[in-house]
């Protein structure tokens, strides 16, 4: 007869190999054999334990009398279904009776102390009914931070204690399969929400997810499949930080789904977006405070789809002050060959920088971007020149220098310098017509650090003809 205790076996063992090879936790006596470790205070104790994995708490159970209960107060728990399966301890289906009966075991044993922080990983021992009885418990001990990661193979319904919970304040839900969610949705007190591989099943029930937590702060919707939708409104006036991931990780890239997302955030300060527009982001009442970053791969045969979608995203950016751009999502701008809306003038914006490798081909659109920007006052090349990339001083002659150019742009900031030919010839170019320039930092590359080479470089930057006369050129 298989005893439910056995499932914290492999716990025991592994916490005894652990004390064997003297970890973190091994018990440490003093010349007359007494146990320092164990004498700390409660509260140390359950600091440091909260910083193993649960199957190593657990094991600490067997080292005395002292130790015997102390666990089962920790306040974190994170259970992973993975460790089993990295051993030859037991075969299938022992593993995952062995694991499920664990899980049980610490939730049961708990009595009435509550939980800070659940993090389950079922990648192979899934089984609804055991996870909803688990997250049931966790509910009832007042849990904060939910933390799922959960291979499933048919749609999972997340349980309706989830949604009557008055301490919920943290949930990170990671599945590859449909979400469903009760008539009732609504978390009162929820403040961060990561979705991450969710499969959202229709627009009224994804409406009311997103409508149901008035309190929310943060929201990552990762990798998330919207095929089955048409149109959805994120609309939370106390919104801070909102990242959107849209990069397909199984499916193809060939489809624009055409889900319309509205998004309306008095309240945001952050907002990341890196996709191929396969959806349709519509931004509403940003404030100029929003710091945004947008990475746009480009699908050549959608250019004109992925264009306009790509206007009117940024259209809705532009009150923005602060801004990181990847160097495909400004040719994303500037790429169909039919008319479309142009760009507005984004008059608060003064803090640009550049996410990817600036290309040939991108040069002409960022400096279409650069007439949209009055007042831009720094500029960032985070990543330098495209290493292939062949320019002469006169390749970027720029028929209309842009306005900021004459006026505003005072800092510019290169990064990852090789100090090659095209560099120097792009630095040039950019010091002469730059007037009112300040201060050019430059950022070098591990294998530009030659102090005499940097000086060489800074004489051929300081004899150009013309620019800013009191820019002061800086190597870090």
């Amino acid at each position: 007869m298989w005893d439910s205790n056995r499932a914290l076996n492999g716990s025991r063992w592994h916490t005894i190999n652990s004390f064997k090879r003297k970890n973190a936790l091994e018990v440490h006596n003093t010349d007359d054999g007494e146990d320092e470790i164990s004498n700390l205070p409660d509260s140390i104790l359950l600091h440091i334990l909260s910083y193993l994995p649960t199957r190593d708490v657990v094991g600490t159970c067997i080292l005395s009398t002292r130790w015997k209960n102390l666990w089962t107060c920790v306040e974190n728990i994170d259970v992973d279904d993975s460790f089993l399966y990295s051993s030859g301890v037991f075969g299938y289906p022992m593993k995952d009776t062995c694991f499920k009966h664990f899980v049980h075991r610490v939730l049961q044993l708990r009595e009435e102390s509550n939980i800070k922080k659940f993090r389950l990983s079922c990648r192979v021992c899934f089984s609804a009914s055991h996870v909803c009885s688990w997250l049931s418990a966790v509910i009832r001990h007042n849990v904060q931070d939910l933390d799922l990661c959960l291979f499933v193979e048919e749609p999972f319904m997340l349980p309706q204690c989830l949604f009557s919970s008055k301490t919920l304040t943290s949930l990170k839900l990671e599945m590859n399969c449909v979400l469903e969610l009760p008539t009732c949705t609504f978390f009162p007190f929820l403040r961060t929400l990561h979705l991450c591989l969710v499969t959202f099943r229709d627009d009224s029930s994804t409406q009311r997810l997103f409508s149901g937590c008035p309190m929310l702060q943060e929201l990552a919707i990762l990798d998330c499949e919207w095929m089955n939708l048409k149109q959805v409104a994120i609309s939370i006036s106390s919104l801070k930080s909102l990242i959107i991931d849209d990069l397909p990780f199984f499916g193809s890239t060939d489809d624009l789904n055409g889900c319309e997302i509205k998004i309306d955030a008095a309240s945001l300060s952050f907002l990341k977006y890196s996709g191929y527009l396969s959806n349709e982001i519509c931004l509403y009442n940003l404030s100029p405070s929003v710091n945004a970053s947008i990475h746009i791969p480009i699908l050549y045969e959608k250019r004109n789809q992925i264009a306009f979608r790509a206007v009117k995203l940024f259209r809705g950016l532009h009150k923005i002050s602060a801004a990181r751009i990847s160097s495909r999502a400004i040719e994303s701008l500037f790429i169909a060959d039919i008319e479309i809306d142009r760009l507005p003038v984004f008059y608060n914006l003064t803090h640009l920088e550049l996410s990817m490798e600036l290309e040939n081909h991108t040069i002409g659109p960022l400096n279409e971007l650069l007439q949209c920007l009055p007042k831009l006052h720094s500029l960032h090349f985070s990543e330098g020149l495209d290493p292939c990339m062949h320019l002469c001083e006169d390749d970027w002659n720029l028929r209309s220098v842009p306005p900021c150019f004459l006026s505003s742009l005072k800092t510019v900031k290169y990064s990852n310098f090789h100090g090659n030919h095209t560099e120097i010839s792009f630095l040039r170019n950019l010091l002469e017509i730059a007037i009112v320039l300040e201060k050019l930092n430059i950022v070098c590359s591990k294998p530009f650090g030659d102090p005499k080479r940097q000086k060489e470089v800074k004489d051929q930057l300081q004899s150009r003809h013309g620019g800013s006369v009191s820019c002061a050129i800086k190597f870090m």
